[in-house]
């Protein structure tokens, strides 16, 4: 009704108003190797990241709802147009449809770059991804295969989406051999590590941090470039405490070492995981082994997080090393709430608490 919907508008308008962002984006140095580079946001760095795709392999399609026109959030926009309604169109508005197509693309020998709209609405393709997809080279005895398929959805908490639109559900698929699932922070990352999820020859998810597509902006190269897949990057060293995060909550830990070393005198060395499956156990457990301490945080559910198979795997390799229990700050067990968005997420303050009680254990 018109009411609901009005009602649902000033809601939004007050939750924007009654708090500002958990984190403040600061860009990475200007990347000198990768040739000329132009200002864009992480959505922009998305769609030249798919354009260089469609430019260069003219097998490649991109589908999913609303793509035509250029998405929701605008990371198609203007494809359609360049390379025609063959190669960039919209399906039916089915998650299962729209990969098991993906599925029989990729197997055909094109390049398949699916959408799908909110990381939340993945659910009903979870079959199709699982069974279908993650499992097909292993159950023909690699005669056949759909390793040029790449997801792509929109995920993460974005301030105003509530249960249904700021779900973070890396950890569900990180249960799946047979997958990659990545997760940029930036409009550089996401284009290298987007680029490289379209080569490589493995099903891929990557997930788009949405709150990032329009507040994060970075001097991003025109021309293609990869990042390598299943390689941490330490964006800070430090040696008394590790924090791992991956997507927006990089961001905010990187805040976060800032105010330890400020109010503490405690170095941090905060590492970005970029990709979640699989994930680079060497570089995290070599930071623990000097530091002693980890804090990781993400802002999905803290039971079954991804959280929990780092922390696990840590516990394993560097008992030895550890000077204090490993710490989660994670999202708390319930569905994301909206008006109590600010309670619920992992801000630098709950991150904070956690440091120093690491600190004075």
């Amino acid at each position: 009704s018109a009411v609901a919907i009005t009602g649902c508008a000033c809601s939004r308008t007050k939750t924007q108003r009654r708090h500002a962002a958990h984190f403040t984006f600061q860009p990475d140095p200007v990347p000198s190797q990768y040739g000329p580079t132009q200002k864009m946001n992480l959505f922009q760095s998305i769609t030249s990241a798919l354009d260089n795709t469609l430019a260069s392999d003219p097998t490649a399609v991109i589908f999913g709802e609303d793509v035509a026109f250029g998405g929701v959030f605008r990371c198609t926009v203007g494809l359609r147009d360049k390379y025609g309604k063959d190669r960039v169109f919209n399906t039916p508005l089915c998650e299962q449809g729209i990969v098991g197509f993906g599925i029989g693309v990729a197997v055909a020998g094109a390049t398949a770059i699916a959408e799908i709209q909110f990381a939340d609405y993945i659910f009903p393709a979870f079959d199709q991804i699982v069974n279908e997809a993650a499992k097909y080279r292993y159950r023909s005895g690699n005669m056949f295969d759909c390793g040029n398929l790449t997801i792509r959805a929109p995920w993460g908490c974005v301030g105003h989406g509530s249960l249904y639109h700021s779900q973070s559900p890396e950890a569900f698929f990180a249960h799946c051999p047979g997958l990659k699932v990545v997760i940029p922070r930036s409009p550089i990352q996401a284009k290298g590590l987007l680029l490289s999820c379209i080569a490589d020859k493995n099903p891929c998810i990557f997930f788009e941090p949405k709150i990032l597509y329009r507040a994060a902006v970075e001097q991003v190269p025109e021309d293609p470039y990869t990042i390598p897949l299943s390689q941490a990057e330490v964006l800070q060293e430090g040696s008394d405490v590790t924090l791992v995060a991956w997507g927006t909550q990089i961001h905010v830990l990187k805040e976060v070492a800032s105010m330890a070393q400020e109010k503490l005198g405690v170095s941090c060395e905060v590492i970005d995981l970029q990709t979640i499956l699989p994930w680079d156990i060497e570089t995290v457990c070599k930071s623990v082994v000097k530091t002693g301490r980890l804090l990781i945080s993400h802002e999905a559910p803290v039971t079954g997080g991804f959280a929990s198979e780092i922390s696990s795997t840590v516990q394993e390799e560097c008992f030895l090393n550890l000077e204090a229990p490993i710490s989660r700050v994670c999202g708390y067990d319930t569905p994301f709430p909206h008006i109590f968005e600010p309670f619920y997420i992992p801000d630098k303050w709950k991150c904070f608490e956690a440091i120093k009680k690491m600190i004075n254990y």
